[in-house]
């Protein structure tokens, strides 16, 4: 989220000295993250200390925060855990937001930082830690199941109909309305595609595990000494482990790299493992609908945003760019069929 919210920093600086028992000297709002449900804040105590504050409205999954806990006492220091409050609970309660702390970290994600290739293997020995955690259900309670659902395929085809007709007053409005007219017949072969490749991958056994769904390059920290951390944990889903691998040079971050580049990296230190590739392809494409779908809904369903809203349109285009998701997405398939 870019803009702050709503929301009094008193407001914030209670629910601290409450919930945790902070005397705050500072609060500062970072604009930074994709994800229009969640506020994120520097806090500096009286005592110099400083924490990661995040804030999420709407649906939340307490497993969000109960899973990076889990994996830290694990031993894997590559998961930041929230802290606790006074009560010993890992949230806390302000407004229409849940609140979690964690340590603050100073650092870049690995957009900004460009992952060395040593980071690059460290990022997939620490999912393969993550993927192979035996994590109790108790703490997995609330997480959903994948279900291969056409929800975000069909909310695209709706707004590729309704843009047809409708007329835009909003200046983000206008120009997103513009970009998707004249990319409609590009993005309608995508649902083609991934409605047939999610008929195909149903009719496997795949293995279901826990994923983090969402580990592309901004979800990634890099600290001053060059540590890496998986951050970021509110998109948890039991899933087919191509859930997580499908991100693995499908351009949703530019690296600088070239995909198999990324691959051979990552995979030395994930491992030897099978990889259904028809999986990896329809999670691929599934994900640029997603994404569509999402920014159709922040930007036609309401006039707000501000500068979220420019960064959106930003966010759509760049998948339609040369190199791009799509544009790799199309890469896979064609692989998988070579195989």
């Amino acid at each position: 989220m870019l803009i702050k919210p709503d929301l009094a920093d008193e407001e914030i600086i209670a629910c601290l000295h409450d919930a945790y028992e902070l005397d705050v000297e500072a609060i500062s709002f970072l604009p930074i993250g994709a994800d229009f449900n969640t506020a994120v804040y520097r806090v500096t105590t009286q005592s110099n200390a400083d924490y990661f504050l995040k804030l999420r409205s709407g649906e939340f999954f307490e497993a969000s925060v109960s899973v990076p806990k889990y994996l830290a006492d694990l031993g894997i220091k590559q998961v930041i855990p929230p802290l606790a409050t006074v009560a010993g609970q890992l949230l806390a309660s302000l407004g229409s937001f849940k609140a979690s702390l964690y340590p603050y970290v100073e650092g870049q994600n690995g957009v900004e930082a460009k992952i060395s290739d040593k980071q690059w293997t460290q990022f997939g020995v620490t999912m393969k830690k993550f993927h192979s955690a035996d994590i109790p259900s108790v703490i997995t309670s609330g997480v959903t199941r994948e279900t291969f659902s056409s929800k975000w395929r069909e909310t695209v085809k709706a707004f590729l109909e309704r843009i047809e007709d409708e007329v835009f007053e909003e200046p983000v409005a206008v120009k997103m309305a513009e970009f998707l007219k004249s990319k409609s017949t590009t993005v309608l072969k995508l649902i083609e595609r991934a409605e047939n490749l999610a008929i195909t991958i149903q009719k496997q056994p795949l293995e279901y595990i826990l994923c983090h769904a969402d580990i592309h390059g901004w979800n990634l920290l890099i600290d001053k000494e060059g540590a890496l951390y998986v951050v970021d944990w509110d998109t948890l889903i039991f899933a087919p482990k191509e859930r997580d691998l499908m991100f693995i040079g499908a351009g949703i971050s530019d690296s600088g790299r070239a995909p198999i580049e990324e691959e051979a990296l990552f995979y030395q230190g994930y491992g030897q493992t099978e990889v259904d590739q028809d999986a990896i392809c329809y999670y691929r494409f599934e994900r640029i609908i997603q994404d569509i779908g999402d920014y159709c809904e922040y930007i036609f369903l309401s006039d707000e945003g501000g500068d979220d809203r420019i960064q959106v349109l930003e966010h759509l285009q760049s998948n339609f760019l040369p190199n791009g998701t799509i544009e790799r997405a199309y890469q896979s398939d064609k692989m998988r069929k070579v195989l």
